[in-house]
């Protein structure tokens, strides 16, 4: 199984910034897209940022001019570097990836989550 572990995670100020990252792991798969979501108290879970295999990033509109999204997939790593945080950025964020996992000569979709990482902007 492919298995995708968050870090980074931390209490910082508005104005301020963080970086998270998001590595995964397993045995023989490859990772396609991957991406960011977050989700804070009382509300549905949402999309803050995803990136193709081939680096092309897709943001959703709150966090555009202010997040970065990048890869490096020699080490199926995902970052979000978030600069100009601010207190409506707090919430627990979560990587996504999916891709393709071999099982003998089969490949198979997979689709995971990580467990999520609190970000808390203070004001």
């Amino acid at each position: 199984q492919v298995h995708v572990v968050e870090s980074g995670g931390g209490l910082v100020q508005t104005g301020e910034s963080l970086t998270l990252s998001c590595a995964a792991s397993g045995i023989l798969f490859t990772v396609n897209t991957m991406g960011w979501y977050r989700q804070a108290p009382g509300k549905p879970r949402e999309l803050v940022a995803t990136i193709t295999r081939d680096g092309i990033p897709n943001y959703a509109d709150s966090v555009k001019g202010r997040f970065d999204i990048s890869r490096d997939n020699s080490k199926n790593t995902m970052y979000l570097q978030m600069n100009n945080l601010k207190p409506e950025d707090t919430a627990v964020y979560y990587c996504h990836a999916e891709g393709l996992e071999r099982f003998g000569d089969k490949y198979l979709d997979f689709a995971t989550w990580g467990q999520g990482t609190q970000v808390t902007v203070s004001s």
